[in-house]
């Protein structure tokens, strides 16, 4: 079957990363393994992740939405697929507190067009992004044996696929289906206290939207109506600010770090 690579309006990738009713908020959840990849070592497969995204799009004018979401990813045994909360470095064999990814908000502005391969009854948009900034720790020398380097790079792979059909129905205001596939190169996290030691993690992940608060993983439900109340729903409104991420939750939390406290920190649902 022939690929059609054409442009789409934003309403449509709003449709599939969201939705274009802003009274709902919309779900994403992911699963997959993260693996070390050190030059002249076998890779180790350090943990496997379940994760979410809660989002939800605001129409600001004609053709422009604000997009908003809170995103959490848990770290897991990966034999038991048990939450972890301590982690024994395989190569300092220091035990190592778990920070876990609660990051709110994450937030966009879509607009205009975006690309999509189309072929027949399936839409897949591909995303391939590679950041790159001043890592926000490097310059405290408190952080020095968690992150040093000067710069935070990282490569993230996205390919999401719908149904087309969903797309140019105006009757649905998000599609019925989607499929998601994500692989990250990124550098070492700042709570496995790595330093300058050479080598990256690699994420190999799969998700789908599914369709309310209910239908997500269990261990996820437990978690957010227990400890992460705020992540039950989408920001109501557009949070002006700095997106939150895991370089900039270390560096605010790391006193409770260094406690050994169990992340992520609760946060309470908004009232």
């Amino acid at each position: 079957m022939v690929v059609q690579n054409q442009e789409v309006d934003a309403q449509q990738w709003v449709k599939t990363r969201s939705s274009l009713d802003a009274s709902e908020s919309t779900f994403l959840i992911w699963n997959g393994k993260i693996y070390s990849f050190v030059p002249g070592e076998k890779r180790k497969l350090l943990f496997k992740i379940v994760g979410m995204s809660v989002s939800r799009c605001i129409a600001t004018a004609e053709g422009s939405w604000d997009f908003t979401s809170r995103e959490l990813t848990y770290y897991l045994n990966p034999e038991t697929e048990e939450i972890l909360h301590k982690w024994e470095n395989p190569w300092t064999e220091e035990t190592i507190t778990v920070m876990h990814v609660a990051n709110s908000p994450v937030q966009g502005k879509f607009k205009g067009k975006f690309p999509a391969q189309i072929e027949g009854d399936s839409t897949t948009f591909v995303f391939d992004i590679f950041p790159s900034y001043p890592n926000p720790l490097a310059e405290d020398e408190q952080f020095a044996e968690y992150s040093p380097n000067p710069f935070y790079q990282a490569a993230e792979l996205f390919k999401i696929t719908v149904p087309t059909a969903d797309l140019v129905n105006s009757d649905i205001p998000s599609v019925t289906q989607l499929k998601l596939s994500w692989d990250r190169i990124g550098p070492w996290l700042p709570w496995m206290k790595m330093g300058d030691r050479n080598g990256h993690l690699i994420y190999s992940a799969t998700g789908s939207k599914v369709n309310s608060f209910t239908d997500l993983p269990p261990l996820l439900q437990a978690e957010i109506n227990t400890r992460m109340g705020l992540y039950k729903q989408a920001p109501k409104a557009f949070i002006e600010g700095q997106d939150m991420t895991s370089w900039l939750k270390f560096q605010k939390q790391f006193p409770a770090y260094l406690a050994g406290e169990i992340f992520p920190l609760p946060e309470e649902e908004e009232v």
